[in-house]
C-alpha cells in the first residue's frame, strides 16, 4: 500500500511546489535509489522494461527514482525538469490482467523519462497504457496483480490519474492533494480514455450514463475496505489542508511519518497507516519501504529521501537529479549491512521490538540532525556540481554514523513483546538471514 501527495506552491511556505510519497512493499523487498542519467537513441532502439521490451524514445531525461531492487520501473521518482510521479495500487471488479505486460511502476519511469511536464507525462502514460497494456505480476515473491493510480507534479500544476485496464481518467487538482489505495475521482474528470462511459455500462457497472461515478462503478469494496486506502487518505488530507499555506518539507517529513493517534504502530492484524509497519498476515504484510520528498523547480528540483524503510526510524537525506548518485552496494531481497537499506533495517526491526521506549532513545537527535541536512542542503542548493555531490555525500556518512551510534543505544532497552507481531517479524527475518529475534 502507499500514499502521495501533493502541495503546491500556494500551500506551501516557499514558492515550490512539494510532492511526497511513502511506498509500501513487502519487509524484505528493499528499495533502492538509482540515479539514471539521460541519453539519445537510434531509431528502432529497444528498452526492456520489467516484462516486456518497447521501443526506446529518440531521448530521454535524467531521473532520481525509488525502486524495487528486482524491478526496471520505479515507484517514484523526478526527473531534471521537476517533474515528479507516484503511483498506487487500486483494486478493481475488473480483474487485473495476469499477463506480462508494463508495470505501473514501469509506466511511471516512462512518464518521467520521457515529458517535461505534468500534462505530457499523463499524456506519455496513457498512450503507452492503452498500446502496451498494463499487467504482470507486481511483488517478487508471491502474486499481487492490480491497476493503478498516479500523482503527476511538476513545478506549475498537478494531475490524478486513474487507470483500470486500459481505461483512464484524468483530473487536474490543488492546491493540496492526496491518493492513496482507492479510486477517487467519482464522477469529475478532465480527461479520459475514448470509450470509457460505455466500457462501464458494456460491463453493468453503472445503470445510466448520469449516474456514473468511477469510485462506486470500478472499486472493489473488499479488497479496497482491507487495504484501508480511504482511511489514510482522508487522514494525510486533514494534515494537508492543517497546515495549507505553510507547509515545508519539514511538514511533509511529518506526515509520511505518520501514525495516526498512535504511540506504538505494532498493535493489530489489519488496519494501515500513513507510515506503514508490517504485521501478522494476510492482511498486514506489507511496509513503508522507501519515502520521498521533492521540492519541484524546474531547473534544479531538491530532493530529500530516506533510501530505506520506515521514515519514523530513518532519515531523509538531501539529493539533487543533476547530480549522479553513489550510493555503494545495492541492495538485494537479504540482509547485506554494507547497502543503505539492509544497515537501516537492521535499526528499524530493533526499534520494532519496543517501538516506544526505543525510537525515544534517538528522535530528537534525528530530528535535529534532519534540520540541519535540510538547512544545508538550502544554503548549498545554488552551488556547483561538485559541492551538492560533496553535501549529499556527507550527508549519507554522518546519517550512517549516527545510526550506528541509534542501534547501539537502542540494543541498551529491554524488548518489549507483542506474541503476534513478534512472529510475523521473526518470519520475516528468517528469509531475510537477518537475525535480531
Amino acid at each position: 500500500m502507499c500514499d502521495t501527495l501533493i502541495a503546491l506552491s500556494d500551500a506551501t511556505s516557499t514558492d515550490a511546489n512539494l510532492f511526497a510519497k511513502n511506498s509500501d512493499r513487502p519487509p524484505n523487498e528493499a528499495q533502492l535509489l538509482d540515479w539514471i542519467p539521460g541519453g539519445e537513441f537510434q531509431a528502432g532502439q529497444k528498452v526492456r522494461c520489467t516484462y516486456i521490451e518497447i521501443p526506446q524514445s529518440q531521448q530521454t531525461h535524467s531521473v532520481l527514482l525509488s525502486r524495487p531492487f528486482w524491478m526496471w520501473g520505479a515507484e517514484m521518482g523526478i526527473n531534471q525538469h521537476g517533474l515528479a510521479v507516484g503511483n498506487e495500487a487500486i483494486f478493481s471488479k475488473i480483474p487485473a490482467n495476469k499477463q506480462p505486460a508494463l508495470l505501473g511502476m514501469d509506466l511511471l519511469r516512462l512518464g518521467l523519462e520521457r515529458a517535461r511536464t505534468a500534462p505530457q507525462a499523463v499524456e506519455v502514460i496513457t498512450s503507452l497504457l492503452e498500446e502496451y497494456g498494463q499487467g504482470g505480476k507486481h511483488i517478487l515473491e508471491g502474486h499481487s496483480y492490480y491497476h493503478n493510480s498516479f500523482l503527476v507534479s511538476d513545478p506549475r500544476e498537478s494531475w490524478v490519474l486513474e487507470t483500470v485496464d486500459r481505461h483512464w481518467a484524468a483530473k487536474q487538482v490543488g492546491p493540496v492533494y492526496s491518493i492513496s489505495n482507492l479510486l477517487s475521482l467519482e464522477s469529475e474528470w478532465d480527461l479520459s480514455s475514448d470509450g470509457l462511459e460505455e466500457y462501464i455500462l458494456k460491463h453493468g457497472l453503472a445503470k445510466s450514463r448520469e449516474k456514473i461515478n468511477l469510485t462506486g462503478n470500478f472499486s472493489d469494496l473488499i479488497v479496497t475496505t482491507f487495504a484501508d486506502g480511504k482511511h489514510r487518505c482522508a487522514r494525510s488530507r486533514e494534515k494537508l489542508k492543517g497546515d495549507q499555506g505553510k507547509h515545508t518539507v519539514q511538514t511533509l517529513a511529518a506526515i509520511l511519518r505518520d501514525h495516526g493517534n498512535s504511540t506504538d504502530p505494532r498493535p493489530g492484524l489489519s488496519g494501515a497507516d500513513i507510515c506503514m509497519h508490517a504485521s501478522l498476515g494476510p492482511i498486514r504484510v506489507s511496509q513503508t519501504t522507501g519515502s520521498l520528498i521533492a521540492a519541484l523547480e524546474a531547473d534544479s528540483p531538491l530532493v530529500f529521501a530516506t533510501g530505506t524503510a520506515a521514515p519514523c526510524t530513518g532519515i531523509f537525506k538531501p539529493f539533487w537529479v543533476d547530480v549522479p548518485l553513489d550510493q555503494g552496494k545495492l541492495p538485494g531481497g537479504q540482509y547485506e549491512p554494507e547497502t543503505l537499506y539492509w544497515s537501516h533495517e537492521r535499526l528499524h526491526r530493533e526499534v520494532l521490538r519496543n517501538y516506544p521506549e526505543r525510537l525515544a532513545s534517538y528522535r530528537e537527535e534525528r530530528d535535529s540532525l534532519e534540520e540541519e541536512f535540510i538547512s544545508g542542503a538550502i544554503a548549498v542548493h545554488g552551488g556547483s556540481h561538485s559541492e551538492r555531490k560533496a553535501y549529499s555525500a556527507s550527508c549519507l556518512a554522518q546519517a550512517a554514523e549516527a545510526e550506528r551510534r541509534w542501534l547501539a543505544a537502542v540494543l541498551e532497552i529491554p524488548p518489549k513483546p507483542i506474541f503476534l507481531h513478534d512472529l510475523a517479524w521473526k518470519g520475516f527475518n528468517k528469509k531475510a538471514q537477518l537475525q535480531t529475534y
